[in-house]
Parts: C-alpha cells; structure tokens; sequence
C-alpha cells in the first residue's frame, strides 16, 4: 500500500489510474454493449427472449435473412448514396471554405464563427428546420428554385421517391459541413507559409500550389476527415425520422434507420443488431484501411 500511495504521489501512478478509470468507462459504457450486440446478432431473440442472455442459437441465419429481406438490396443502394454523396457534399464544400477563410480577410473568423452553428445544433433540430425547408408546398427552397428559374413546379422532396433521399442528404451535408470546414482549416493551418512563398518564387500559380504543396501536406489531415466522416455519417439517425421516415416505400431508409425499425418497430432484435454488425464491419475496413495508408507519415 506505502508503494501504491508513493507512486501516486510520483505523478507515474496518478497517470495509470486516470488512464484506467477512462478504460473501464470506455469497456462498461462500449465495449460491454458491442460485445453483446455482436452475440445477440447470433442468436435468436423476440420480445419473450430479450431479457435472458442464454438464448436459442441462430449462428450466421440472422445475417442470411437479413440479405434475403426484400428491402435489402435497396436500403444498400440508399446507404450508398447516402454516405457517398453526404461526405462528398460535406469535404468538398469544407474544403473550399476552409481555403476561403484561410484568406484572412477582414471579419473572416466572424463569418467562420456562423458556420459553427450547424456543428452544435442537436441533429432532431436540424432534421425539423430541413422539414420545412424542404416542404413540398411552402418550403423555402423551392421558391429559390423558382425564383432562380431552375424548376417551373414545386418538387415534394419529402415524399416524392425519386428525391426522398436526397432531402436527407442535402440536410446532413448543410449538418456535418462546419465539422470538415474546421478540421480541414487546422490542417491548412499547419502548413508552413515558407513553402508557399518559395513555389511562388519559382514561378507556380494557385493552382500548382494546391497540387503540389496543399494536398500532399494535407493527406493525413483528409485521411482523417473523411474517416471520422465515414464513421459520423453512419451513426446519422435523426434526420430520417424528423424529415422523411424512411419513406415513401422504404426509398429513404438507410442501414442504421432500418436496424432501429427492425428492432424497435417490428421488435426482431436480432436482425437489427445484424445489420449494426455489418456496418460496423465496414467501418471497421475504412478504418482499416486509413491506418495502413497513414503508417508512414505515423512512424516520421
């Protein structure tokens, strides 16, 4: 006990115990959960079996139902459009910002401060704001639209099926742009202004600069963004229940919408922790995959 107490004393074992406490929440809070998670995806588990651990044994039959779902190949479509599209819109939106505010012109960081208010706004108050923007009959879009001459009618793009999914898409990228704008600024930050004097020395134009100095320095920087933004846009759940439901006849639905109406609608728990499993495998390879394409610039 004298030698706990000494090294607590010492700073080494005050260390270790903050470092431990943060991992015994990290194990009860997330890793308890995901293990079960993971366990119940296969199992068999209705309303009569949720609240026993020991449950009949399904092994990979919750997965190859889930595949057979009629719904399946065309929630897949969804998520696809969905995460590509929404990182896209929101790195290169961001990224354009942050090169515009890097500019450092009179009120810069004033006008960057406004764009911070998507990024601290809960996601239901977004997906209510977006509803009535994007309202069929007296949304303010299409009256821009209209008025820019770009449409002639009103589009519903709440529930017409070939825009249903995109309104969700338009609504997260408008969510998550801030995000990108400010990490994307740090990295652009970062980048030593020395280089840039001497390209323009030599005689490079913007252009050049940019492909030669500015995405090379700001890879692990990207790799990150589009990374963390990967993992953000698949835990986005509240923009469908507050603009489209899922709807009309499942042409918005995405993975993590149709897990929680699997679980929490049609009450089949196990093929709503499967599909969570699946998109966790996938985040798990773009994950994966950035640490490989990052190690060298790790070890330098």
């Amino acid at each position: 006990m004298r030698r706990f107490l000494a090294s607590l004393r010492d700073g080494v074992g005050f260390d270790i115990l903050l470092v431990g406490a943060a991992m015994v929440f990290l194990i009860a809070m997330a890793g308890l959960p995901l293990i079960y998670n993971v366990l119940m995806s296969f199992q068999q588990v209705d309303m009569f079996t949720l609240g026993s651990l020991i449950r009949p044994w399904a092994g990979f039959q919750n997965y190859i139902d889930v595949v057979r779902e009629p719904a399946f190949w065309l929630v897949a479509k969804n998520t696809f459009i969905f995460v590509f599209f929404s990182m896209g819109g929101q790195f290169v939106i961001g990224f354009a910002l942050a090169l515009f505010f890097a500019q450092n012109f009179p009120g810069a960081s004033t006008i960057r401060g406004l764009f911070l208010v998507s990024w601290v706004m809960p996601g239901l108050v977004v997906g209510a704001i977006w509803s009535w923007i994007l309202a069929g009959d007296f949304g303010v879009l299409n009256t821009i639209l209209k008025g820019l001459g770009i449409i002639q009618s009103n589009v519903f793009w709440k529930s017409d099926p070939a825009f249903s999914i995109w309104a969700v898409v338009i609504a997260n990228i408008w969510l998550g742009l801030a995000f990108n704008m400010l990490l994307l600024s740090v990295g652009l930050a970062a980048i030593p202004r020395d280089l840039y004097e001497a390209a323009e020395l030599d005689g490079a134009n913007a252009l050049q600069r940019f492909w030669t100095i500015t995405l090379p320095m700001m890879r692990s920087t990207i790799g990150a963004v589009l990374s963390l933004g990967l993992i953000g846009t698949l835990q986005q759940f509240d923009l469908f229940p507050a603009i489209t439901e899922g709807g009309p006849a499942n042409t918005s639905t995405v993975a993590q919408y149709w897990s929680w109406q699997m679980s929490f609608q049609l009450y089949d728990f196990a093929k709503g922790a499967t599909i969570s499993v699946m998109m966790l495998v996938l985040v798990l390879i773009a994950s994966i995959i950035y640490v490989r394409s990052t190690r060298h610039e790790v070890r330098g």
